[in-house]
């Protein structure tokens, strides 16, 4: 993650949960809870790693090695963090908020004495997911990506960056689940991403980690750390609770930046339409309205109109814009979801096929 003077926090929306308040807060399959689980996620962490049962190896020295030289530091005006050398040609992938709004960088490549400059390609936020492209890419060793449909609970993984501005840190663990829908807040009064299909992992994400490499026992990237989570529940600190955006998904969008500029396909679903959330009387969020809808758009067709306050998405209730975020992330465009809407005195349900998530 990013180090910058404030903490960057985030609340994991597991798939049909909603946020808790008050003090403490859980984490835990949407299966175990009756209603909902969620937690809270910053860059500082003091997580103790989780010994990888089972795991026979005395020493992963060697996979390190072969690891460590396709994981750079990268820095900004606004803080450190870590990036992927994706081919020789100088790209490298990190994550959107490693790059912020800077568009020029320093890179420093392990073994290199002095670093070296860089500018942005291309930055995708609603995938956390940027790619910067040093001007001299000689002797950058592109990192090897795996599959990272492959992951699977149980699989020991290395998470290596440059946490605290440590160049060359490696943390062990294992993948505690896949497929998690994990949201960020709102920041500088934009809405946080919220990153569909993560990887969640026992190995400690300390700021500086983001952006960085999340490799198996054979040195394969299966993930790009984004994220870790803290947090207290009855007394008791959240340890060992970290995210990783999958490979297979930081490599198509970094793809997509890298040839079109742009993304031109997010494999995300969208309803076609600016929403915000609504607050109730007492201050808290009522709901998520619809401010704007898209000409031609699945909002359109389904008949929402701007007034329109949308209370559950799919039998899972929306009371901000962050939840209607988690149920989208965790569909597909082309998907039927209903709706349950509130219009004026009305209530109202309403069937709508999603569309796609725009690239910027």
């Amino acid at each position: 993650m990013k180090m910058t003077q404030r903490a960057r926090r985030s609340a994991i929306a597991l798939v049909a949960a909603a946020a808790i308040g008050g003090s403490g807060v859980a984490v835990g399959a949407a299966t175990a809870a009756p209603a909902a689980t969620s937690a809270v996620a910053t860059s500082a962490t003091t997580s103790t790693p989780l010994a990888a049962s089972g795991d026979a190896r005395a020493s992963y020295a060697d996979v390190v090695r072969r690891v460590l030289p396709s994981v750079v530091l990268i820095s900004t005006g606004e803080g450190l963090g870590s990036g992927v050398v994706l081919d020789r040609s100088g790209n490298i992938v990190t994550n959107a908020h490693v790059a912020g709004n800077a568009t020029e960088f320093k890179v420093q490549v392990p073994g290199d004495a002095a670093p070296r400059t860089a500018s942005l390609v291309g930055s995708y936020p609603p995938d956390d997911l940027a790619v910067i492209r040093v001007a001299d890419p000689s002797g950058l060793q592109p990192a090897k990506f795996g599959d990272s449909a492959k992951a699977q609970a149980g699989d020991v993984v290395l998470a290596v960056g440059n946490p605290l501005g440590l160049s060359g840190s490696v943390t062990s663990g294992i993948i505690s689940a896949t497929g998690r829908v994990v949201a960020e807040p709102a920041a500088d009064g934009k809405a946080g991403a919220t990153l569909p299909d993560a990887i969640q992992t026992s190995a400690p994400i300390n700021p500086g980690n983001s952006g960085g490499a999340l490799v198996t026992t054979v040195g394969e990237v299966i993930g790009i750390p984004t994220l870790t989570a803290a947090g207290s529940q009855g007394g008791a600190q959240v340890q060992g609770i970290g995210f990783a955006i999958p490979s297979n998904l930081a490599r198509d969008i970094a793809h997509q930046l890298i040839t079109a500029g742009s993304v031109t396909n997010s494999h995300r679903a969208a309803i076609g339409a600016q929403v915000g959330t609504v607050t109730g009387t007492d201050g808290a969020p009522a709901g998520t309205g619809i401010v704007a809808v898209t000409s031609g758009g699945p909002a359109e067709h389904a008949g929402l109109r701007p007034g329109d306050v949308i209370e559950s998405a799919g039998g899972t209730p929306t009371p901000d814009t962050q939840a209607l975020a988690g149920v989208l992330a965790a569909a597909d465009p082309g998907d039927q979801i209903t709706l349950s809407v509130v219009r004026g005195a009305q209530e109202l349900t309403v069937k709508l096929t999603l569309g796609e998530l725009p690239g910027n």
